[in-house]
């Protein structure tokens, strides 16, 4: 198991960086070449989500980027550090979660943007899944990946 950890401070010119790093990871990992838009466009939504969350929360910690290929999968985390963020949101947008943390009385979900994100990722990737607690959200997507073909 290969994984690769990204950390950056919640600047919206960071997202185009987690992104490139994520279609390049993916690739090697054995993503289908057909799916790497949609691996790059579900990693800037859920790096932009963070983003904002953080900025309108005031929390100064990293957003979290973790790929991590496996066997037959590959996987990413986003992981914001805003206690509580996401899970009503994920309810809203139909996306599984986990229903560990509750939204602190000071969360701002920057009216919405947080449901309309969540949902724009699980419109592009089939297995993703939301949690949320007291140290912040997770934001996990995944995808099949095609074993190499080693040539004699």
């Amino acid at each position: 198991m290969a994984t690769v950890e990204l950390r950056f401070s919640a600047q919206p010119e960071h997202v185009r960086t987690a992104r490139l790093v994520a279609a390049a990871v993916a690739r090697r990992a054995g993503v289908d070449e057909a799916v790497l838009d949609e691996v790059r466009l579900a990693v800037g939504e859920a790096c932009s989500r963070a983003v904002g969350l953080h900025r309108s929360n005031g929390v100064t910690d990293p957003v979290r980027v973790v790929l991590t290929e496996e066997e037959k999968t590959f996987s990413i985390e986003v992981g914001d550090g805003v206690p509580g963020a996401g899970v009503a949101a994920a309810d809203a947008a139909g996306v599984p979660g986990s229903r560990d943390g509750a939204p602190t009385e000071d969360f701002d979900d920057a009216e919405g943007e947080d449901e309309m994100g969540l949902a724009v990722i699980s419109g592009l990737v089939d297995d993703v899944e939301v949690s949320a607690g007291e140290h912040g959200g997770v934001i996990r997507m995944s995808w099949p990946t095609t074993p190499a073909i080693v040539l004699p």
